[in-house]
């Protein structure tokens, strides 16, 4: 029959046992989730600078890269690269074990021994240990292999911050093509939509006039019929606009990070002057391109990795060296040498990692050669985007001279209408129809320009060439970063002069 205390051991072991078993599904509390629906809210848009009263482009592209959350969960996420990095440079030191302990038991640990030749006893019971026991040491081991190992895996950790990296940068230049494209949109909105508004509120009038006369008879049923779709028309053409504008300065505040039914003043309208002009040629873009573009320097990090792997698979087919020594203590009065160090090395060596290491070996390959592959098709897609970028930012370009064209001549017109108008020449109904094709043409003319600028961007991202110098200091305040960007920025205005310094950095 067991003694009371080792049924007491067995029913609370049964009994924790027990307990472990039975844990369920915590679902978080309302009041849990309300907390956590308003810190996001309050943190979302924490600790950023106040909005100017006026935002111009620089400014909204320097907020862009400073507080976009997509841009910051790609920081975020180097940050933790960092982090693994620093961690993988521990497991080079060789391990550091400090144990101490305390034991003790109800009777002494005594035994007797039994001589085999004779048969007999050799002596009455004895011990060598105290009822009572504290030990302590401190022991050090380091297994070369694995050093080498951790080498290898510290280098990968080191090329795994330089991947994220190239993401980021990814990242960052979709953001800025994004802003600057939705920016013009917006300032087209500022601009456009109050005489929207305006127009749409006449056309109902004359609608609801020429219903009027349609119903009254004063008029031919065909022409008033006429009159009354083609009121409808520039109703459908005021909402096809309307729709175009509206969101844009939503999408801007989202870019910046500004929280939704933020007021924004925007500074800027489309530009009567020339468009941009391109003077670096389609090879120069292409060799910038596959010299630049994070796809292409991530994929050549990813190399590196692969080119480890087959490192640690080759160390991993070699034996292995542990060293260890250590300090111990030990409080057993019997002992005669109570504190003592101790040393020693062992080998090992897996033999099943001779056998896999040539299928392991292959799959390295494999995967370096799919790499490579990889890589090809990638440079080809990189020049056909760079090519195909440079084909629609031109296009953009003979777009906005059209839409310029177009609307200088229903400027003139319209002019010439309201003249007409005010002589009582032409009907009410043309005037607006008019003064609709005007806005219209102003609206295609500034989305014209807000493609153009969106294809600028689009051929620098195209090209892998960062929208911020490498001097910029994300850190800096919004202000200091908006004239850094307008420095850049104005240094490429000809697409020209802030490409032959980065030129030159190129193969």
């Amino acid at each position: 029959m067991f003694p009371r205390l080792h049924r007491t051991l067995l029913l609370g072991t049964a009994a924790f046992l027990t307990a472990g078993c039975m844990i369920r599904p915590d679902p978080l509390t309302e009041e849990a989730l309300n907390t956590a629906a308003w810190r996001n809210q309050q943190q979302v848009t924490a600790d950023q600078e106040p909005l100017a009263s006026k935002v111009d482009l620089y400014e909204a592209m320097a907020r862009a890269l400073k507080y976009n959350l997509d841009h910051r969960v790609e920081i975020a996420e180097q940050s933790l690269r960092l982090g693994e990095l620093d961690l993988a440079h521990f497991s080079l030191l060789p391990n550091a074990v400090a144990n101490s302990g305390y034991a003790a038991r109800d009777n002494f640990n005594a035994s007797s021994s039994f001589n085999l030749t004779t048969n007999t006893q050799n002596f009455a019971a004895s011990t060598s240990q105290e009822k009572h026991i504290s030990t302590a040491d401190i022991g050090f081991t380091w297994n070369v292999l694995d050093f080498g190992l951790s080498l290898v895996r510290a280098r990968q950790a080191a090329d795994k911050v330089l991947v994220q990296e190239e993401l980021r940068r990814k990242v960052m230049h979709r953001i800025v093509e994004d802003v600057r494209s939705a920016y013009w949109r917006a300032v087209s909105a500022d601009r456009l939509m109050l005489r929207l508004t305006e127009l749409e509120g006449q056309t109902r009038s004359a609608l609801k006039e020429s219903r009027s006369l349609y119903e009254q008879r004063q008029t031919s049923p065909i022409t008033a019929l006429t009159y009354e779709r083609e009121l409808v028309e520039i109703k459908v053409k005021i909402g096809e606009v309307q729709r175009e504008l509206n969101t844009a300065k939503a999408q801007l505040a989202a870019l910046m990070n500004v929280a939704p039914g933020t007021a924004l003043t925007l500074v800027g309208a489309p530009p009567s002057a020339g468009p941009l002009e391109l003077q670096a040629d389609l090879k120069e873009m292409m060799s910038t391109a596959v010299f630049n573009r994070p796809e292409l320097r991530e994929l050549e990090y990813r190399l590196r990795i692969n080119e480890h792997e087959a490192d640690a698979a080759l160390l991993e087919l070699l034996p292995g060296l542990q060293l260890h020594a250590g300090s111990n203590f030990d409080s057993n009065d019997f002992l005669l040498n109570a504190e003592w160090v101790n040393w020693g090395a062992k080998a090992s060596w897996n033999l099943i990692k001779v056998f896999n290491y040539p299928a392991r070996r292959e799959v390295t390959e494999r995967q370096d050669d799919l790499l490579r592959t990889r890589g090809l098709a990638l440079t080809m897609a990189v020049m056909t985007q760079v090519h195909v970028s440079r084909i629609r930012f031109l296009h953009a370009r003979k777009e906005l001279m059209t839409a310029a064209e177009y609307r200088d001549v229903q400027t003139r017109l319209v002019e010439q209408m309201r003249t007409e108008a005010a002589a009582d020449r032409i009907s009410r109904q043309t005037l607006i129809r008019e003064e609709m094709n005007t806005l219209v043409a102003e609206a295609k003319h500034d989305i014209a320009y807000a493609a153009l600028q969106n294809a600028y961007a689009n051929l620098f991202s195209s090209m892998g060439l960062d929208p911020y110098a490498w001097e910029l200091d994300r850190g800096s305040s919004v202000a200091a970063l908006a004239e850094q960007l307008r420095a850049l920025w104005i240094e490429r205005g000809d697409l020209n002069a802030g490409w032959k310094r980065r030129l030159a950095a190129a193969p």
